[in-house]
């Protein structure tokens, strides 16, 4: 359905929040919940909580009639649900033994298939796949807005969350079909990204290349939260590289030390 504008607005506030502080969130139910209750702040409605009564995904046939897709978790149980997946996930993360980017597909679709609000799952969800990608290291959502390229295979979407949830209570689910949808989406961004910056061989690349059109476009001589405020989406140690590349090639010279030195340019 149509969101309101009251929604979209909530739902900005969220993404702008993960865009600014991703790197100091920590995962956690709490998190989650503070997530929801933002996305109906100018709303009428309250979020901010689990379900309070069991709910149903549901398929409009073509003839009108509603049929039940897929049924989530209680309402009951949610809580424990949300706490257990949550804490699976930083355990896995932490141990580093399996692909970071599987990890956060398999989270995510857990997720959905707890369906832990009554409405607003599919939105949470897309926001939980934008933070975990940034603390992976895939900051390709700064620049190519993810929900969209979601939005634009939404059938796709469906269909991939559907196959793979076959089974999921049981634990005897295939999780290959929401893998492949995932980094299907994230080879889309990228390539999106590539099109959008030029002829690129990395993503590194780009930001190496952004770094340098930033330093001629700043004074000659210029401080590094100069170039950060110049380059948003580029981390401290990528500018610190790119600074140094440049000084071995006698492009720049630093003229004091520590973050608050002034380099300088010398010569185009």
């Amino acid at each position: 359905r149509d969101r309101s504008e009251q929604e979209v607005a909530g739902y900005r506030d969220v993404l702008a929040a993960i865009h600014v502080n991703h790197a100091r969130m920590r995962l956690s139910a709490n998190l989650i919940l503070d997530w929801h209750r933002t996305l109906y702040r100018y709303t009428k409605e309250r979020g901010g909580k689990w379900k309070a009564k069991d709910n149903a995904i549901l398929e409009v046939q073509p003839d009108g009639r509603q049929v039940v897709r897929f049924k989530p978790v209680t309402a009951l149980a949610t809580p424990k649900f949300m706490e257990r997946n949550v804490k699976l996930f930083n355990e896995a993360m932490a141990e580093q033994k399996t692909d970071p980017l599987l990890l956060i597909a398999t989270f995510v679709f857990d997720f959905e298939c707890i369906h832990p609000f009554t409405d607003g799952n599919g939105r949470i969800g897309r926001l939980l796949t934008l933070l975990l990608l940034y603390q992976a290291g895939y900051e390709v959502g700064r620049y190519i807005s993810l929900e969209r390229i979601v939005e634009d295979s939404k059938e796709t979407y469906y269909e991939a969350l559907h196959k793979s949830s076959q089974g999921w209570h049981e634990g005897r689910h295939d999780l290959r079909p929401w893998w492949n949808y995932i980094l299907g989406m994230l080879t889309a961004a990228y390539k999106e990204f590539e099109g959008r910056v030029g002829s690129i061989t990395s993503a590194r690349g780009a930001k190496r290349e952004m770094v340098q059109n930033a330093i001629r476009r700043l004074p000659d001589r210029f401080r590094i939260g100069d170039l950060q405020r110049s380059c948003p989406g580029v981390s401290y140690p990528t500018l610190k590289r790119a600074l140094s590349d440049l000084k071995r090639q006698r492009k720049i010279r630093c003229l004091g030390k520590g973050r608050d030195a002034e380099w300088e340019r010398m010569g185009s």
